[in-house]
């Protein structure tokens, strides 16, 4: 039975025909967290919720409108919501609501790979933009969760620049799981199953006996659908029955068509090689209803990336999909979920931009029979289930609690310091801006003054 207490989750990004990770992340906590307690699931209105079933309730709101989520907010004992959304609603920070942010996604470090091609000083006022939120984000949760212990730290080092690892909040807990605490994806606890044929025979070009390799994830720039490719003109000099797709090139969040994507670029080299449409194939997204039957017709997962920033804090949501339907996988080291792959043994790990490495793992995959992979991926599909990845969430909405810090400080929470010294960078870089622009207009002299005082902060600052 139900208890009454009421959990609202917040989501940024849609839910329904097609979902990206952040939509099934929302959707799979609702489902646990209704076995339990009342949840309302919130979704931005572009969500197409037709076509799924649901356990709890699904409320449409307007993005950035504070009006379409304040009933459902008034009446929330818990607020779920990613931490961006700390900074769409600002309101939240004056609720009644215990608060829980969900920092799973590494949002300053994806938004820095998006941007790394513009020039500098075009995003620089944009990144004081995202210090600030960033610092909402940390100070107003009672509770945060992420998604591996290595996002655990670097959200600790967060919380500590902003006041948050402070004598309430340690002397409450030591460890400090009561401030941020591991929620990671999860596995659905039942095995997938296919209801229609979905690649085989379906796509032009993929026959009933092809050897699929799956890309089951989007082209961000921070991933290396490049060296997949490359990797496959190199085996298809042994076998010309292997078949790699990308089924989602296309983001089904409209928000997010615009960002920068390695799809042209793959497309080129898959025709460079004479690969297009023969052993590379390209989708746009496939629905969610689907994808169970695309997981079980792939013989092979691909899962890679760069050496970046992004890496080093990733939790590849995918990489749950390939355990759950016992698909063995090539992945690139150096992310928490090429952990996972290795601690289990559930694939190949390789270096970064490893074409050859990678060639190699999947001919030597695809010659071991998927069914010699079976206990390692049960092992594996019992240790990392939805429910068990949901329980520090779930404690905390069944006995929640307002942060010793907030009860004490109020507003005199987080590093004045800190906040104050961005405040005073973003004056100062707009006024750079502006004196820099009117350079020729004779003001030499106010440029030359500006320099001045900023050198002697620098000098005073050294010494503290």
């Amino acid at each position: 039975m139900r208890e009454e207490r009421h959990v609202l989750i917040l989501s940024h990004d849609v839910v329904g025909k097609r979902m990206a990770g952040p939509g099934i992340r929302y959707y799979n906590l609702a489902k646990v967290i209704s076995r339990h307690l009342k949840v309302v699931l919130a979704v931005p209105h572009e969500s197409e919720i037709r076509d799924l079933e649901f356990s709890f309730s699904v409320q449409i709101y307007v993005r950035k409108s504070w009006s379409s989520i304040q009933p459902l907010v008034d009446r929330a004992d818990v607020v779920i919501f990613p931490s961006d959304i700390a900074s769409d609603f600002p309101e939240l920070r004056n609720c009644r609501s215990y608060l829980v942010v969900d920092g799973y996604d590494p949002l300053l470090a994806e938004w820095l790979a998006l941007n790394q091609q513009a020039k500098t000083e075009e995003v620089t006022n944009h990144w004081f933009v995202r210090l600030e939120q960033l610092s909402w984000q940390c100070l107003v949760g009672d509770f945060f969760v992420c998604a591996s212990e290595r996002q655990r730290d670097w959200w600790l080092g967060i919380l500590e620049a902003h006041g948050r690892i402070n004598p309430f909040t340690f002397g409450e807990d030591p460890s400090l799981r009561r401030l941020v605490d591991v929620v990671p994806f999860g596995l659905p606890e039942h095995p997938p199953q296919a209801t229609k044929p979905t690649i085989r025979g379906v796509w032009h070009g993929i026959g009933p006996r092809d050897k699929i390799l799956l890309w089951g994830g989007g082209l961000w720039p921070w991933l290396d659908p490049l060296t997949a490719i490359r990797a496959v003109s190199r085996v298809w000099s042994q076998r010309q029955d292997v078949r790699l797709v990308f089924p989602g090139v296309q983001h089904p969040n409209p928000w997010m068509r615009g960002i920068p994507t390695w799809n042209e670029a793959a497309r080129r080299l898959a025709e460079e090689f004479g690969l297009l449409n023969r052993a590379v194939f390209f989708g746009e997204w496939i629905p969610y209803a689907d994808w169970p039957g695309v997981l079980l017709e792939s013989d092979i997962a691909l899962a890679l990336h760069f050496d970046t920033l992004e890496t080093r804090l990733a939790f590849r949501s995918r990489i749950l999909d390939y355990i759950w339907a016992g698909l063995p996988m090539i992945a690139t080291r150096g992310d928490a979920t090429s952990d996972l792959v290795e601690r289990y043994g559930l694939g190949v790990v390789v270096d970064y931009k490893d074409e050859g490495g990678v060639a190699e793992a999947i001919l030597q995959l695809l010659e071991t029979p998927k069914s010699a992979w079976a206990p390692r991926f049960q092992r594996a599909q019992q240790d990392l289930t939805w429910e068990r990845a949901a329980q520090p969430l779930l404690e905390f909405c069944r006995n929640p609690r307002r942060a010793p810090d907030k009860v004490a400080l109020g507003n005199r929470l987080g590093s004045p310091f800190y906040m104050n010294e961005i405040a005073r960078l973003r004056e100062e870089n707009a006024s750079l801006r502006s004196l820099v622009a009117g350079y020729e207009r004779g003001r030499f002299i106010r440029l030359m003054r500006w320099l001045h005082r900023v050198k002697r902060r620098l000098m005073r600052y050294s010494f503290r």
